[in-house]
């Protein structure tokens, strides 16, 4: 089996399906999946909100971003990846698997994440204290904790035997 969480979106979806194909055995899985998440109005507002403030200049609309259906969103990158495998030839058809979960945070749990978001990553330090301070607010403003909806989506296909020589 060849699986990647959460990073198959920084692979060439042709030569990532094209290495998954030369290192597994006939009836070998690729399983590239993601987990992917759907904000509380309030927290995606709030945190929208800092992030226009913070970021006045960004080409993201962060709120709009965070309101839509994360996995409508990501519709894209799972058809891409789907092609790529089609493209190299060597597995069956693709299919998407969908498992949808719920995980309630503590505030504290929730901003302590923020950092590792791929969007976030570049932020100076002042710019990403200012993000959680105001999803803290936001998060507090909801009790003090928040249940985030998942939706772990995989694209998997089976790997077919090598055609015999002629």
């Amino acid at each position: 089996m060849v699986v990647a969480g959460t990073a198959w979106h920084w692979v060439d979806p042709d030569a990532g399906a094209a290495k998954a194909a030369a290192v597994l055995r006939p009836q070998g899985r690729l399983a590239p999946f993601h987990h992917l998440f759907q904000l509380p109005r309030p927290v995606a507002e709030a945190f929208g909100a800092a992030y226009r403030r913070v970021l006045p200049d960004s080409p993201v609309d962060l709120p709009g971003y965070l309101l839509e259906p994360a996995v409508d969103a990501y519709q894209p990158v799972f058809t891409r990846t789907a092609d790529g495998i089609r493209r190299a030839g060597a597995f069956g058809e693709p299919e998407q698997w969908r498992y949808d979960w719920d995980r309630t945070y503590a505030r504290d749990e929730w901003v302590e994440q923020l950092p590792t978001f791929g969007g976030l990553t570049g932020l100076s330090s002042t710019q990403l204290a200012q993000l959680q301070e105001a999803t803290a607010a936001a998060v507090d403003a909801l009790g003090g904790h928040l249940t985030v909806a998942y939706s772990t989506v995989a694209v998997t296909a089976v790997r077919r035997p090598a055609p015999p020589d002629s």
